[in-house]
């Protein structure tokens, strides 16, 4: 089976701005959790891809969107990426409270991340 996107995130310069004009235009739902020193919003859309956003971790970028995928194996996917012309941005770490990820550039300069569930 191919590796659907299962989460979509918000990198935000203004998190507030950016929870009052999302929530508005689409009724999201956003919620609000603590996260090692920061708050992360979790987007609900109720069906299809959820996802979040979050103060961007790098400041005085843009505001970005980054797409997740899923993969079953972050370390190999992430090192297979590299080995196929993508920069690693962010290497494989683990997420508070499960799970892991890596940010990943492609070849022509598009951002996306990989997603691993937490083992069960």
């Amino acid at each position: 089976m191919p590796n659907p996107f299962v989460h979509i995130e918000l990198n935000s310069a203004d998190v507030d701005a950016a929870k009052r004009f999302y929530g508005a235009l689409f009724d999201w739902k956003l919620d609000d959790m603590p996260m090692e020193g920061m708050t992360y919003t979790m987007i609900k859309v109720g069906e299809g891809t959820g996802g979040g956003m979050m103060k961007h971790p790098m400041p005085g970028q843009p505001s970005v969107w980054v797409p997740y995928v899923q993969v079953d194996e972050i370390r190999g996917s992430t090192a297979k990426a590299r080995s196929l012309g993508g920069k690693i941005i962010v290497d494989s770490q683990d997420i508070p409270g499960g799970g892991k990820f890596s940010v990943i550039q492609d070849p022509a300069g598009a951002v996306f991340g990989l997603f691993q569930s937490p083992a069960r």
